[in-house]
């Protein structure tokens, strides 16, 4: 099948958060504001809020990921009113870029797409500017289009915001791919208009998960997906 498109999510698929928003980011921020929390608590308090991304109501809102930081703090035992004060300031600073790293499978995974002749672009769920994320990590060239939530008003998995970026691309559901950490926003929110989906799923989680789909392609680097594009006859 002929692939002219790939779009790709943004956080937790090219880029990683740094310190700023692992568990001693949060614990400093959260001082900061009189709030003491538990650093051993992180990783399950940020497993269990993130239902609270999973609204039926798709429309971009930062007090969506405000309530989201703030759970967050709450499971870690934060309490008072510093709570908001510290998730709101953690919110803001997800929008710059120097708290973040690139994973290391990036540049060449892209650079390889880029040899193939395929047409490559952004759809994130946030309020980062995207012309300056791709400023800030050398991506110049790389990216024809790119649609943030933030600034196009939905959020993945509704099929708006994919429709949108193929609309910019100018290209059909049927050759475009969508490439994400995410299952649900990423991969299937894509299939609802014919887009391929595949998982990017660095951590092993398709082990754990529910239901899965066997017919969704999953890999485990982005190194794999240049390969996985081009059919086995070429």
């Amino acid at each position: 099948m002929t692939t002219t498109a790939v779009f790709f999510d943004v956080d937790f698929t090219l880029i990683r958060p740094g310190r700023r928003f692992l568990a001693p980011g949060y614990a400093e921020t959260c001082a900061r504001h009189g709030v003491p929390v538990d650093e051993a608590a992180f990783e399950a308090a940020v497993s269990s809020a993130a239902i609270l991304l999973d609204s039926p109501d798709q429309r971009y809102h930062d007090e969506i990921f405000v309530r989201y930081t703030s759970r967050i703090i709450e499971l870690m035992g934060g309490q008072g009113p510093g709570v908001a004060i510290a998730a709101r300031e953690i919110y803001d600073d997800w929008a710059h870029h120097h708290h973040f790293e690139m994973y290391d499978d990036v540049p060449e995974a892209l650079r390889a797409l880029q040899r193939q002749g395929v047409r490559m672009g952004l759809i994130s769920n946030s309020h980062r500017s995207l012309v300056g994320f791709q400023e800030h990590f050398a991506l110049h060239g790389l990216m024809t289009v790119a649609v943030s939530s933030a600034e196009f008003g939905v959020m993945k998995p509704d099929p708006r915001i994919f429709q949108e970026a193929l609309d910019q691309m100018q290209v059909s559901a049927a050759d475009a791919v969508m490439v994400g950490d995410s299952l649900p926003h990423d991969v299937l929110g894509a299939r609802q208009l014919g887009m391929r989906g595949v998982w990017l799923d660095r951590d092993g989680r398709r082990e754990q998960a529910t239901n899965f789909d066997a017919t969704i392609p999953v890999i485990g680097s982005l190194q794999e997906l240049p390969a996985w594009l081009t059919p086995p006859s070429e």
